[in-house]
């Protein structure tokens, strides 16, 4: 059986590229409401992170594809080539 994880528990976890770059604070989830999976990391945004600069922003706010998590424990760790 997998391992299921409360979506209170991941809130406020930081987003880290592989390569240890920080690139925001996860602060939503969007679900698809046919399946319940996952489809999108809704963050807000590291200032100091070159890449948060240069991705795709929603009022402010960071858009990243579920597709781009490798893991996910202390941190989000995402998958550099799928989030930039």
């Amino acid at each position: 059986m997998g391992k299921f994880v409360i979506a209170k528990q991941l809130a406020g976890k930081l987003l880290v590229t592989n390569d240890g770059e920080g690139i925001g604070r996860l602060v939503d989830l969007v679900v698809n409401e046919v399946t319940g999976k996952i489809t999108t990391l809704v963050a807000d945004p590291n200032p100091d992170s070159t890449l948060a600069r240069r991705m795709k922003k929603e009022d402010g706010m960071l858009s990243v594809p579920y597709s781009a998590v490798l893991a996910v424990s202390d941190f989000i760790i995402l998958d550099k080539k799928a989030v930039g």
